[in-house]
Order: C-alpha cells, then sequence, then structure tokens
C-alpha cells in the first residue's frame, strides 16, 4: 500500500514515527499521525487543521495531557533523585559528550542480540485502520494515490482514538473538515 502514498503521505507516516519515539511511546498510534499530519504546515491536511484551530503544538500538548508522561521515565526520575541523584546534570554531561539527544536514543538489538541502530516502531491496531481506511477513501474518491488528506479522512472515518479525542477537545467541526478536505482534493485529481 505504501507505494500508492505521495511524499507528503509518506512524510506523514516518518513523522509520526518521530512524534512516537519522541514521546517515549511502544507503538504509533492515531495520535502519532495526526502529529505527523500537524508538522507539514505546506500540505493540505496542515493548513485545513490550523484554520480549524489545530496545529502541532497545540495536538502535542493535547496528547500529552490525554496520556500523560511516560511512566516509567517518571518512576526512575523519581527514584535516581530519592537516592541523590541528579538525572539532569548526568544528561548534561552524556550529551556534552555525546551529542544532543544522545540518551534519548534507544538502543536496539537484532534477532542474534547485537545491537544495531535505529528502531522501528510498530502500528496500533487504530493507525494500521486509519491507513487502510486512507486507502478506501482515495479509491471512493477514484484516485490511484495517497495523499495527506486521504490520512486524514481515514482517521475522520475511523471516528475513534486519541486522534478523534485531541480533535474533539480542539472543537474541531469534524463534519465540516472532511467536506473541505473532499472538495480540495475531490475525484480525479492529480497526486500533488
Amino acid at each position: 500500500m505504501f507505494e500508492r502514498f505521495t511524499h507528503e503521505a509518506r512524510q506523514v507516516v516518518t513523522l509520526a514515527q518521530v512524534n512516537a519515539r519522541r514521546l517515549h511511546h511502544s507503538r504509533i498510534g492515531t495520535e502519532h499521525l495526526l502529529l505527523g499530519l500537524c508538522e507539514q504546515p505546506a500540505t493540505l491536511s496542515a493548513r485545513l487543521l490550523a484554520r480549524h484551530g489545530l496545529d502541532h503544538a497545540e495536538a502535542s500538548a493535547a496528547v500529552v495531557r490525554l496520556i500523560g508522561p511516560a511512566p516509567a521515565e517518571e518512576l526512575d526520575r523519581d527514584a535516581l533523585e530519592t537516592i541523590g541523584i541528579d538525572l539532569d546534570a548526568i544528561r548534561e554531561k552524556v550529551e556534552a559528550a555525546f551529542g544532543p539527544g544522545a540518551l534519548d536514543r534507544e538502543p536496539e538489538r537484532d534477532h542474534r542480540g547485537r545491537l544495531r541502530s535505529g528502531r522501528h516502531i510498530p502500528f496500533s491496531p487504530g493507525a494500521k485502520k486509519t491507513l487502510e481506511l486512507s486507502l478506501r477513501e482515495a479509491l471512493t474518491l477514484k484516485h490511484r494515490h495517497i495523499g495527506d488528506g486521504h490520512i486524514l479522512l481515514g482517521l475522520l472515518r475511523g471516528g475513534d482514538g486519541l486522534a478523534r479525542r485531541v480533535l474533539d477537545e480542539a472543537l474541531v467541526d469534524t463534519g465540516t473538515l472532511r467536506r473541505e478536505i473532499v472538495e480540495n482534493i475531490g475525484p480525479h485529481r492529480a497526486a500533488g
């Protein structure tokens, strides 16, 4: 299916993974797809979402507010502080030696136990459903490609998950948003 994705749609998926990793989440959920959509301000989806009052910063803050901090990280910080270890001081020293974000990169091991770089984060069932629905939306509109607008339509059609809670909290009129997307990408329009 990903071969049908436009560059912008592929970027949504890539940015969803980046956002999941940044938030220390173990799966890419609908909320991460929404963040990926919002993070590309030049795309139709990001422009329409912004017009409805939702940008990347607001969506990201809502995700953190709705899910809360990564529990293990907070417990580790508290445990270390009780024995007199300042995690912020350690972070500064490690980043001075190994570069910014060095502690945020988790080491991954292959099936033989060897360290490998990068890590794949799996999609949640809701995110998989959203991507499948984006294909259905493209087919309904008689498009041969899947663009960022189709992914947003898939999110809206799915109707559940954390992305929908973020949209509802931001008071986005999803019916109007859906109509605006369809008006802009309409049937038989070429990929951008």
